[in-house]
């Protein structure tokens, strides 16, 4: 007896302007023409209006919907169709595929051109075979303090890019100065640090006299250092111009001036972290049920705010390790009959933007937390290479722990109090 072929499969390729849908069967027989429409409002009415035309005619039974995560072209729709009043015959499973599963699927069929159709027929059979579970509707509880944590990671991402280019700017107006571990300032991009490179070429360090430049930088850093500091960091000073190397004349004032353009940027992206956290912290208040998180030594509202937005309900999860998946904290298996690799790379698959607060709350634990300090020198030392990373990942995962205990608890007694 044939299988009753019961679902329709609905691969939608999601745009700026249109979204195209492609209609498949659960044996991956194809019908109906592909189904073109505006990603707005209208056209997602005359898209429910083709799918219960099509459930009615073949007595689909089941629907399933599979949609690229682009940008955030996706979010109306994908919040429209989980809605409770878009007047669809069946209640839709939906799926949201990651860009990057979706062309590694593609990789597979190396001859197929990239058009919008093909791709909304790639994810119409990813979600057919991949063996996926449908995504939960966006909590509403959630999303705004989510949007708020996710533009900060993209607000340093942006500061990390400037600090790099300020950093190969550096090289070229003062080679050596960009030497971390030889600059006499802990942090390069100290605002006396700052103001030493930008008002000075090596050539004019050397011949500015050793009072003046004590004068520059006790009046930079508002007389941060004794005396005997800032004489030391003058000698270095002197130290490193005999080292660096001397920048062709034609290119100072070009390299000077996007030097300072850079730095501005850096300056105004440090800005904008400082309110954005200003506004998170506030929005995070909202949640007293989650603030033992921010109480951990290290943690802080911010991290904590950010772990906890895209975790959302903790009860989602059955375990830590469901948790840590997630997130992406997981390693992937390197074996071949007899042979298993000591390098297993994580995966990298899950959420990036948990994954990223739990890293960096990692790293600010084992500065501040001497239960994590300890952890993570002793992974330190046990990893064979990428001591660093190898190290803080490890203590990431260790923290999931903490997260996924400090939550599940808080709900456990939430919920008897009710």
């Amino acid at each position: 007896m044939n299988q009753i072929r019961d679902s329709l499969i609905v691969g939608i390729d999601v745009s700026l302007s249109n979204n195209v849908a492609t209609f498949m069967r659960d044996d991956g027989q194809e019908f109906a023409r592909y189904f073109k429409f505006p990603n707005d409002l209208p056209g997602a009415i005359e898209f429910v209006k083709r799918l219960n035309s099509l459930i009615v005619t073949h007595n689909f039974t089941h629907l399933k919907i599979g949609i690229e995560s682009t940008s955030l072209y996706w979010w109306h729709l994908v919040e429209f169709l989980n809605s409770d009043n878009t007047g669809l015959l069946l209640k839709p499973e939906v799926y949201l595929l990651n860009p990057n599963r979706v062309d590694a699927f593609r990789k597979g069929f190396p001859n197929l051109p990239k058009t919008d159709s093909i791709d909304s027929w790639l994810i119409a059979e990813i979600v057919r075979i991949g063996r996926l579970s449908p995504n939960r509707p966006p909590d509403m509880e959630y999303a705004p303090l989510q949007r708020l944590t996710r533009f900060r990671c993209q607000l340093v991402e942006s500061l990390i890019t400037e600090k790099n280019r300020a950093l190969s700017l550096i090289f070229l107006k003062f080679s050596s100065y960009s030497d971390k571990s030889q600059n006499p300032f802990s942090d390069i991009f100290g605002k006396t640090s700052l103001n030493l490179i930008e008002n000075f070429t090596p050539e004019e360090i050397a011949n500015t006299r050793v009072e003046d430049l004590i004068k520059f930088i006790s009046y930079s850093s508002k007389n941060h250092f004794s005396e005997e500091e800032t004489i030391k960091y003058v000698e270095e000073l002197n130290k490193l111009t005999r080292r660096a190397y001397k920048l062709n004349p034609k290119l100072l004032d070009t390299v000077s001036v996007t030097l300072t353009m850079t730095l501005e940027n850096v300056r105004y992206f440090e800005s904008q972290i400082k309110k954005i956290n200003k506004v998170i912290e506030r929005e995070f208040s909202a949640f007293p049920q989650k603030q033992m998180l921010s109480l951990v030594r290290g943690l802080g509202p911010v991290l904590s705010a950010g772990i906890v937005a895209e975790i959302g309900d903790i009860n989602r999860f059955r375990s830590e390790r469901n948790l840590a998946s997630y997130a992406g904290l997981v390693w992937r298996k390197h074996q071949s009959g007899e042979y298993e690799g000591d390098d297993t790379p994580l995966t990298r698959s899950g959420n990036e933007y948990l994954r990223y607060y739990l890293v960096e709350g990692a790293n600010c634990l084992r500065m501040h937390n001497a239960e994590y300090s300890k952890y993570y020198n002793r992974k330190y030392q046990e990893a064979r290479t990428h001591h660093h990373k190898r190290a803080l990942v490890l203590t990431a995962r260790k923290l999931v722990r903490l997260v996924f205990a400090l939550l599940s608890k808080n709900q456990n007694l939430l919920g008897r109090s009710r």
